[in-house]
């Protein structure tokens, strides 16, 4: 029988678990030491396996002596065959020994680690790797390798040091972020990394890395206004003309960070005048300001009209151009929605349509505008007509799809579900996670709620009451809040209903009554998909409208461990550090 087929037999043998016959043709292939890499794994574990240790440390003696300094796979097993026969001192000597010998090259320090993580011995992996930089006299060395043996043995802290090494030595900062995104989950982890970077900053301020590195994980976090001191910091230093500071002024600003933009885009403006971002900056500020203003509950039209005495402002001093014409859009709205002026924001909106020429997306942007106006004066086929438009135009575009779902939501309002549904499963595969989304809510609620009356009626009169809440008749809502609920609270749309008047009584400046409805909520209705956001809205309300800092930490700690995959989840994290009192700056 061919050497070839031997080999192939005993494997077999080996795989079915007949480790005696197994052995038997191992040992005859083993006579031949060109033949013992081939056929080492597999005979050593069926010698492991028939408890045949005398046979084991004979064969494994007279490998180690004959391959000498490379024999390190020799070695590892016979440790192994030490332990396994009780001679635990000896195996402890042995692996010393077997660490010594291949701390001394890269390429033996590979072998033994890629054993012992597979005899699940992480701990020797790190001793291992801690000889080889001392015999290298190099503390930086093998900093991934390290990484991940800390990694692995559950060792975060030193983990994340030997990351920062690898990052800074290699200059790979995504990969170093992946890690970090992937492993650090906990509060307890999240504050030991936030720690570890502000202590790298600290020592070493001059090296930008450890600043990146530290303002990326701010931004992650959702804490604009620290990751704003760093990167001022940054722009002061390597005179940046306020590119990264407005950067994440936007990235604040995406995220609904409103104050924290404030801050960053004043800075822009205050130290850059004559740069490039002064105007956007003086824009965008203009927006957050505005949209604190909305969302402060209740609104103040002297607030509102004192925005619209800033925007003028910044049209006297920079002009009605393209640099602006989104602030005349923001201009149409204040005045359509909150002042009741809408012949005058019909006026703005054309204004800013004949200055954007040939920006077609600008034009369509300001349709859909138009659109909403004639959705607040109850002229429905006017909207859709203008949606419509939009939707054509913009086929392939972000745009055509927001077009898309204001159309939707039209079907919606006027009760013509089936319609509105059928376009909004559309939606749902929207490139826009927030349309997606919104496209994914709505429909749910259609069909959650539609099934079990045939009749619509309830469905109809919950869109009336969002319309009314669209055109900002928010007491005409309430009252018909009251109504429905009254008249609904057995019906599936019961829970939609007291979310609905939670959110609208805050928005009316009636937070207690708000209270109320998301504790009846929580108590009376089964509300999975809300269960979280209800959490979350109690938590800002108390801490927001009541000041009672240890409920809202309460129920924010409830978040972060009843939703760990929740939406709120950062926010929540950085709300309940804040009220904690963290002082990391």
């Amino acid at each position: 029988m061919a050497k070839g087929q031997d080999i192939e037999l005993a494997n077999e043998y080996f795989k079915q678990g007949e480790y005696e016959k197994a052995k038997d043709i191992f040992q005859k292939i083993a006579k031949d030491k060109n033949n013992i890499r081939l056929i080492h794994q597999n005979y050593i574990q069926c010698l492991f396996k028939l408890k045949n240790f005398d046979e084991a440390e004979k064969y494994l003696k007279r490998q180690i002596k004959s391959n000498d300094l490379t024999g390190i796979v020799y070695r590892s097993d016979y440790t192994s065959l030490l332990e396994m026969t009780g001679k635990f001192e000896e195996a402890q000597k042995e692996m010393e020994t077997l660490i010594d010998l291949a701390a001394r090259t890269e390429g033996t320090i590979y072998e033994l680690q890629d054993l012992l993580y597979r005899n699940s011995k992480t701990e020797l992996v790190i001793q291992l790797l801690k000889k080889g930089r001392e015999i290298a006299k190099d503390e930086n060395k093998y900093a991934i390798l390290m990484a991940k043996a800390y990694l692995y043995n559950g060792q975060k802290e030193p983990m994340i040091e030997e990351m920062l090494k690898y990052g800074l030595a290699e200059g790979n900062q995504d990969y170093v972020k992946a890690t970090f995104q992937d492993n650090l989950k906990t509060e307890a982890e999240i504050d030991m990394l936030e720690k570890a970077l502000y202590s790298k900053v600290q020592k070493f301020p001059t090296e930008q890395y450890y600043t990146d590195i530290l303002i990326w994980h701010l931004i992650q976090q959702k804490e604009f206004t620290k990751a704003f001191i760093q990167t001022r910091a940054l722009d002061r230093r390597l005179k940046q003309d306020g590119q990264r500071v407005f950067e994440l002024a936007q990235t604040a600003l995406v995220n609904k960070d409103y104050k924290s933009a404030i801050q960053m885009y004043e800075y822009v403006m205050k130290e850059y005048p004559q740069g490039q971002y002064y105007a956007y900056a003086r824009r965008n500020a203009l927006f957050c300001k505005e949209e604190v203003v909305k969302t402060t509950y209740p609104v103040s039209i002297a607030d509102i009209r004192s925005l619209i005495k800033d925007y003028q402002g910044l049209f006297s001093d920079l002009g009605r151009n393209v640099k602006t014409m989104e602030a005349l859009r923001n201009t149409a709205q204040l005045y359509a929605f909150y002042l009741n002026e809408r012949d005058t924001a019909i006026t703005v909106l054309e204004t800013a349509i004949m200055i954007a020429g040939s920006d077609n997306a600008f034009r369509d942007k300001c349709k859909l505008d138009l659109g909403d106006i004639y959705v607040l004066k109850n002229e429905p086929w006017e909207a859709t007509l203008l949606y419509s438009q939009v939707e054509k135009s913009q086929k392939e575009d972000q745009l055509g799809q927001e077009a898309k779902l204001k159309n939707a939501k039209l079907h919606y309002y006027n009760g013509e579900f089936d319609l509105s549904k059928e376009v909004l499963d559309i939606l749902k595969k929207a490139t826009t996670r927030e349309i997606a989304n919104d496209a994914m809510q709505l429909s749910l609620l259609i069909q959650d709620n539609i099934g079990l009356d045939t009749s619509e009626v309830a469905m109809k009169d919950y869109a009336k009451v969002d319309l009314l809440l669209f055109q900002n008749r928010n007491a005409e809502a309430m009252a018909a809040l009251d109504q429905i609920f009254e008249k609904y609270k057995s019906h599936s749309l019961a829970d939609d209903i007291l979310w609905l008047r939670a959110n609208t009584n805050l928005k009316i400046n009636k937070p207690e009554k708000a209270l109320e409805d998301l504790e009846l909520l929580r108590k009376n209705y089964n509300f999975d998909i809300l269960a979280d956001d209800a959490l979350f809205l109690e938590a800002k309300i108390y801490e927001e409208n009541f000041q009672q800092k240890d409920k809202a930490m309460e129920l924010y700690r409830e978040i972060l461990q009843k939703f760990p995959g929740s939406i709120f989840g950062a926010e929540a994290r950085k709300r309940f550090r804040n009220l904690r009192g963290d002082t990391i700056n």
